[in-house]
């Protein structure tokens, strides 16, 4: 279950790093007071962390939900950290893809990591039939 566990904190930290990006590569002063405003107003390499933010954020609760399902339901530890760490590295290389603006490449990532989730969620759900 460890390595669950540090999957599910270096995802965590996931959404707070494409914003960082986000507002590191903005062009303009940044704006604290409305910062989805401002972002929403930037191009490039700037929007591009910004929608991975989002998209982090978004894919998120899957990925706790699969974790603690597997975990609830006596799903094998192995197999828990393996979909737990091909989900971060599909979730890295996913973020890349996003920044590089490699379309295709990032649907990829992203459908492989969903994919994690959803074993996860299906061997728990016939772990605990």
């Amino acid at each position: 279950m460890a390595v669950a566990f540090w999957c599910l904190l270096v995802v965590v930290l996931m959404p707070p790093t494409f914003a960082a990006i986000a507002k590191a590569t903005a062009e303009g002063r940044y704006n604290n007071r409305s910062p989805r405003e401002f972002l929403e107003h930037q191009s490039g390499l700037s929007r591009r962390a910004d929608w991975a933010q989002r998209n982090s954020f978004e894919i998120l609760p899957a990925f706790i939900a699969g974790v603690f399902a597997a975990i609830a339901a006596g799903v094998d530890e192995q197999w828990l950290a393996r979909l737990s760490l091909i989900f971060v590295a599909t979730r890295i290389l996913y973020g890349i893809c996003y920044l590089k603006d490699w379309a295709a490449a990032r649907s990829l990532c992203w459908f492989s990591g969903f994919f994690c989730c959803l074993g996860l969620l299906v061997m728990a759900a016939l772990a605990a039939a």
